[in-house]
């Protein structure tokens, strides 16, 4: 063997004993997103769809959720009013707050009803 060569063959026979990491999701940029979205929209009447995915390795459901992403991201641009943001009532925080108790007491009250009808018809056994 030449000197400063090191043998493969023994590195390649033993397997790392380090657990490899978890796998991290992949995110892509807002751009890339754009750039894949067009075209894939550029090749929808040639059929090249499942191409543009296997080179890219993007499932179909993620194209989908990135269209739905885009739809509401129109959506929202047009359906944003003109002008400055209305000031918030003080009294609406406090409405909002005694909404969410009101509901909780109802539950509970309906839970509590519940349980004692059906303790009235234990003791009626």
């Amino acid at each position: 063997m030449i000197e400063g060569q090191k043998s493969g063959l023994a590195e390649a026979e033993s397997p790392d004993p380090e657990v490899t990491p978890k796998a991290k999701r992949r995110s892509f940029s807002a751009p890339y997103k754009k750039k894949i979205l067009a075209e894939v929209e550029a090749a929808a009447g040639t059929g090249n769809i499942g191409e543009i995915l296997r080179r890219e390795g993007i499932y179909s459901f993620t194209l989908t959720s990135w269209r739905k992403e885009r739809d509401a991201a129109v959506d929202g641009a047009f359906s944003r009013k003109r002008g400055p943001e209305p000031k918030r009532s003080p009294l609406t925080g406090e409405n909002e707050k005694l909404r969410r108790q009101n509901q909780r007491l109802q539950e509970e009250l309906r839970k509590l009803n519940k349980r004692e009808r059906c303790i009235r018809q234990l003791t009626r056994i």
